[in-house]
């Protein structure tokens, strides 16, 4: 429910922003984009997620939108255009370090936007970016204002006061060379597997202790 309610907030809002922005008369610029339900999906509902910090969504979905807007306006083919600006928009979103997959829904958008009847150009820019920075702002107060510091802050590792119940525990490095043996992209930041797997091995030697002094 308190994503539920922080979504309706988030989108009604930023509709609001994209009507004063896009105006009466703006040459039918949108007002809202398609791609702002996923991007609040993320920030609402698993505001912990990597690919729901404020850099992803902003750099993701506006990266990806001049993605599709040049590859539309270079490319004119609607379907090459559309698999171009997705193509770019993953490779750019991946080298700026802001992997948001609504992203990839934001170049698909403005691909078809630009070689369609409407014929978008680089000022569609504007009504996507008071979406976007609208959706941040609210998602900032609203998941500070419920308990979910966003951006999201790693849950601290406290010192190891309780013995572990195996001397073979495992060190931060080992998460990280098993991930890189995976290969995978994980919806999970390392420092956050480290605080769980500590808190795992805390409740263990707890609980064998417990177990141990149990006449």
């Amino acid at each position: 429910m308190r994503g539920a309610i922080g979504a309706t907030v988030g989108i009604a809002i930023a509709g609001w922003v994209g009507l004063l922005v896009a105006g009466p008369s703006a040459g039918g610029y949108p007002f809202l984009i398609a791609p702002l339900g996923a991007s609040a999906v993320l920030v609402f509902a698993i505001p912990a997620s990597p690919l729901a910090q404020p850099w992803p969504v902003i750099g993701g979905d506006l990266l990806s939108a001049m993605a599709g807007l040049a590859s539309g306006l270079l490319l004119g083919d609607p379907v090459l255009s559309c698999a171009v600006g997705v193509g770019a928009a993953i490779g750019i979103m991946t080298i700026a370090r802001c992997l948001h997959p609504p992203g990839g829904a934001c170049a698909l958008l403005c691909a078809l936007g630009a070689t369609g009847a409407d014929g978008w150009g680089f000022a569609y820019i504007v009504p996507i970016a008071a979406n976007v920075l609208t959706l941040v702002l609210i998602g900032w107060l609203y998941n500070n204002c419920t308990g979910h510091r966003w951006p999201h802050v790693q849950y601290p590792v406290p010192r190891r006061t309780v013995p572990f119940p195996h001397p073979g525990t495992f060190r931060r490095s080992d998460i990280e060379e098993v991930l890189s043996d995976w290969d995978e992209v994980l919806d999970i930041d390392v420092d956050d597997l480290d605080a769980v797997f500590r808190a795992v091995e805390r409740k263990a030697a707890k609980r064998n202790s417990t177990e141990g002094s149990a006449p």
